[in-house]
């Protein structure tokens, strides 16, 4: 049996503004239409692989996200193991192995990170079949990517020998991301694959080399998952014993020590999606070499990537560069530097600003919110609740609410009352009282909440109920 193991945990800081730390692109519909990497992804496998069934590692923050947007497409994880903290790919994988092999007899796992766009799904599936005869062999499969230019942001993988009948190759070396004349010198020889971080083995396979050349990585991931506890449709890792174990790849940790490594050449059009010039290159572009997405009109442009969220976005006379605008943030960078949009995030981290953090609308497994406006002393929000959604019970210390219902039904608890209002009618929520928003109705519930107090950030909830599992004070939760 095979079990694809979607890794699901990355910000995708490169595509700031849009992806942001609590959103990633792997939550997006990056690609044009209404589905994400994710599902595009867990999509991608199931066909190649026949099973619905996953294995999906991702953090807390995504994880009623991650859970919510599979089940739309009608995947049923095995398991969404929660780590408390990263620790690269290494780990997540072997979790994700130990985890396989408590449910099958040594299934073989196709690891896939689940923010890659692959145009030939066809030639992928065939990819997946020849690494299921490798890997039944027991050997380690990766997937290198016959590279179509000189590529340096892509670390490249060494062909070796072939390998039997099966079209893969032993893997002579991995390689760093080269320079630009060395990458040319990798394309002219014939003898370099890009490094696509897709993988096949057996969960034992593995692990028997995890355990040979990365012992403390085994034993820390073996303790946070004997550890670990149950919570609704997840799997909690131990944050103790997980925090102790060291941060690495597989590549460092296993693929490049082990003599069972081998590579097998994939040409599919594939994209990690790790960037705007990538984002350009694989989305559709106009008769001058433009992407353009909502509201934008380019006059004497070329070879750009305009991205409008919000508002309009008017460009005269730009060559080569990506204006991207969402609606608290505009990027605007050349297309052949855009992989430093990832120091602009790294600085915004550091300085504590919310939009490295969070975009303005907020997703949460009930619905979302938004915050309109906000200054002293006040805030307000839209908030949106899907149908047969509840917010916990909840209550805070310094800030009181107004609620006025402008779209559905809302449910309300307030003290000991319970409040049925329609479009237009409104409630307030005295600092202090206990309360609750829920939608009965069949239409998502939108409203808008005015927020009055001395201090209005998330950390003020102290959650007395809560039918998703969230207990307490969390510092970045609402409802």
């Amino acid at each position: 049996m095979v079990i694809p193991v979607l890794l699901s945990g990355g910000s995708g800081s490169r595509l700031w503004p849009l992806s942001r730390k609590m959103y990633p692109k792997q939550l997006m519909p990056m690609l044009g239409d209404e589905l994400s990497l994710l599902q595009v992804t867990a999509l991608r496998a199931a066909e190649a692989t026949e099973s619905i069934s996953s294995i999906v590692v991702t953090n807390e923050e995504y994880r009623f996200t991650v859970a919510s947007q599979l089940q739309e497409q009608g995947m049923e994880p095995q398991s969404i193991i929660l780590e408390p903290v990263g620790r690269n790919t290494a780990p997540a994988v072997a979790v994700a192995a130990i985890q396989a092999l408590t449910v099958e007899d040594d299934p073989i796992l196709l690891v896939l990170p689940a923010d890659h766009y692959i145009k030939d799904t066809a030639a992928f599936s065939e990819a997946v079949s020849a690494g299921i005869t490798c890997a039944e062999q027991g050997k380690l499969v990766t997937f290198g990517i016959v590279p179509e230019k000189p590529e340096t942001g892509f670390g490249y993988i060494r062909k070796g020998e072939a390998v039997s009948d099966t079209g893969s190759f032993a893997v002579d070396s991995f390689v760093e991301k080269p320079s630009c004349e060395v990458a040319q010198q990798y394309l002219d020889s014939g003898e370099y694959l890009w490094n696509s971080g897709m993988f096949m083995f057996k969960a034992s396979v593995f692990l028997q080399e995890l355990e040979k050349y990365a012992p403390e990585i085994l034993t820390a991931c073996r303790a946070s998952l004997s550890a670990s506890k149950a919570d609704l449709d997840f799997l909690r890792l131990d944050a103790d014993s997980f925090a102790l174990c060291p941060s690495d790849s597989i590549d460092y940790a296993v693929m490049e020590h082990t003599d069972k490594a081998v590579v097998l050449p994939l040409s599919c059009g594939w994209s990690d999606v790790g960037s705007w010039s990538a984002l350009h290159e694989v989305r559709e572009r106009d008769e001058n070499q433009n992407v353009c997405i909502g509201d934008v009109m380019a006059q004497g442009a070329e070879s750009c990537y305009l991205h409008s969220t919000n508002r309009l976005v008017a460009v005269v006379g730009l060559e080569n560069t990506a204006i991207v605008e969402t609606k608290d943030a505009i990027l605007a960078a050349p297309l052949d530097r855009v992989q430093e949009v990832k120091q602009i995030v790294g600085a915004l981290d550091t300085k504590g600003r919310s939009e490295a953090l969070s975009h303005t609308k907020v997703f949460r497994p009930w619905g979302n919110y938004e915050s309109i406006d906000d200054g002293k002393g006040y805030q307000v929000k839209r908030i949106t609740v899907y149908p047969g959604q509840t917010l916990s019970l909840q209550k805070h210390f310094h800030r009181a609410e107004h609620w006025i219902v402008v779209r559905g039904t809302a449910l309300v608890t307030r003290g000991e009352e319970e409040l049925v209002l329609s479009e237009n009618e409104s409630t307030y929520i005295p600092l202090g009282v206990v309360h609750r928003l829920e939608n009965p109705g069949k239409l998502n519930l939108e409203l808008i909440e005015v927020q009055s107090g001395s201090y209005l950030g998330e950390d003020d909830i102290v959650r007395l109920d809560d039918v998703y599992g969230r207990t307490g004070t969390t510092p970045r939760a609402d409802g």
